[in-house]
Parts: C-alpha cells; structure tokens; sequence
C-alpha cells in the first residue's frame, strides 16, 4: 500500500513536507509501504486530485492535506464531503492545516528565529500556544511584522523558498503539540502503519 497526500501548496514545498514527515516516511519503509507527496496549488485543485486518486488508485490510502481557510469547528471534513459530493467514509482521509499551514510554523518560534537570525522580531508572532486558534489574518501579519526586517526578507514575498526551508526545520513534535489537527494527521498514519 502506497500513502499518497495531496496537498495544498507549491510543489517547492514537497522537499519541506518530505523533511517534516521524515519519522512518517521511516515508518513506511520499516512496514515496506512508501509515503508520497503530490501538489496542488490550489486547495480545489487538491480536492480534484485526491478525488481523482479515489478512482485511479483505489488500493492505496489517498489523503487529502489543505487549508481550513478558518476555524476548526469539529466538521471540516464532513462539511467538504457534502460540498463536493462525495462519500462520508472519505472524511477519514481529510486533513487539515489549521487555519493554514503557516500555524505550523509559529508552533516552533525557536526554528523561525534561527532561520531568519538577525532583524527576527519573535514578539510580533502571536503568544498562543494553540496555533489553530490563531486567525488566518493574524498569522499573516505576525509573520510579516517579524520577517520583514531581516537578512533574509519578508516571508511571504519569498514563501516559495522559505516554506520549504521552515517546514524541514520546524519540529514535528512541537507542531503536533500545538496543533490537534497535525497530530491527528500523524496519529491516523501510524496506526495505518502499525
């Protein structure tokens, strides 16, 4: 059985998300399975995608891995299931970056200061612990206020050569920690695996 995510985002990324599913990928090969990362830019085109892999891979897990786009109020996944038509069983295989997968980031502040080193203005990153309560817009500007200023530049005017980067830096556990949804992502593909 091949595990294939498609997820929101460039395919610059996949390096990034390759490097945070590192212990996930171990786990694979230990059980002879293969994890696989395929992009969408879009969060439509990753819902076109993995609907098309329940169709052209159906003895593989296809998981779909997007942007909430807002807050986590317990019925993502079925409320996607019903937009797009399809069945309640693939709610199971719905996962989500709460409010977008820039929440992980600010789950491991310690990583961000030292990618970005000089210029880094931690406190203008927001304090809460639980990263999925933080608004989209609060994340954007948090990480705007606290890039801008450094060696390195603005995040979001280099995001496709920074996520990749932040995502192979940040800690697996501190996000997971932080982030219920990113633990349960991590959590439903272990016990796949076990």
């Amino acid at each position: 059985m091949e595990i294939r995510i498609y997820y929101e985002g460039h395919r610059l990324l996949k390096p990034g998300f390759d490097a945070f599913f590192k212990a996930l990928h171990k786990q694979a090969e230990a059980k002879r399975s293969r994890i696989r990362l395929i992009a969408a830019k879009s969060g439509d085109e990753a819902c076109d995608d993995f609907a098309a892999a329940q169709e052209s891979h159906p003895h593989d897990w296809n998981i779909l891995l997007k942007d909430s786009e807002g807050p986590d109020t317990g019925k993502l996944s079925a409320s996607l299931c019903t937009k797009k038509g399809w069945r309640n069983a693939d709610a199971t295989s719905i996962f989500w970056m709460v409010e977008m997968m820039e929440s992980w980031f600010h789950a491991d502040k310690d990583a961000l200061e030292r990618f970005y080193g000089n210029g880094f203005k931690r406190n203008a990153l927001k304090s809460n612990r639980r990263v999925e309560e933080i608004t989209k817009a609060d994340l954007q500007n948090g990480l705007h206020a606290a890039t801008k200023d450094t060696g390195k530049g603005d995040y979001y005017r280099n995001k496709t050569t920074h996520g990749p980067k932040l995502l192979a830096e940040i800690g697996p556990d501190r996000v997971q920690n932080a982030a219920p949804n990113c633990k349960k992502l991590f959590d439903a593909i272990l016990a796949r695996l076990a």
